[in-house]
């Protein structure tokens, strides 16, 4: 048994849950990354401009990000975008209006703020709100929490996303980042 599932389930030589990420974005035939920077995803972003594979940029709003990736699908790439929770907040016009009825396979990767310890009661909002929102767009979502699930959900997900051009989240809980680091 160890053995068909060592066959059926690729491998990373990264430790890292960002080089997990990365590894299952190169595997996925996924070159572009737009983002908004985000001090969670900072690992993830840098090792994404170091590997000349991708083409990573910041975009200024989320919902650049989203038109760029939509873009991007229709001219035949694949694309993936990375947020955080609060940023999430600004979408719910452009997943309505765009990536849904246009069937574009959006992969979002969400740095999760607003719980397990968070301060600003605005990234709290927020992160209540983001999942009934997915739901209510009845857009696929997973939350990760941990490492040893991370490359399985990732590359299940993009692949389903891929086939069925659904948009999909990837939800990144501080339980598999370690959240943001509040200084005293």
């Amino acid at each position: 048994m160890a053995v068909a599932e060592e066959k059926t389930s690729p491998q990373t030589s990264d430790n890292s849950w960002h080089g997990v990420v990365l590894q299952t974005l190169k595997r996925n035939d996924v070159r572009l990354v737009p983002y908004v920077p985000d001090r969670v995803l900072t690992p993830l972003i840098k090792n994404l401009h170091a590997d000349p594979f991708f083409t990573t940029f910041a975009t200024a709003r989320e919902e650049e990000a989203v038109g760029i990736v939509s873009g991007a699908w229709m001219g035949g790439m694949r694309s993936a975008v990375l947020m955080q929770t609060s940023g999430f907040a600004t979408l719910a016009n452009v997943l309505a209006s765009l990536a849904i009825p246009y069937q574009i396979p959006l992969i979002m990767f969400v740095s999760e703020r607003g719980t397990l310890g968070e301060f600003n009661y605005g990234q709290s909002l927020v992160c209540r709100t983001m999942r009934p929102v997915l739901d209510s767009l009845a857009m696929e979502h997973h939350t990760i929490t941990r490492f040893d699930e991370l490359e399985f959900i990732a590359d299940r997900s993009i692949k389903q996303a891929i086939t069925t051009q659904a948009p999909v989240a990837l939800i990144l809980s501080p339980l598999l980042t370690g959240g943001k680091v509040f200084d005293k």
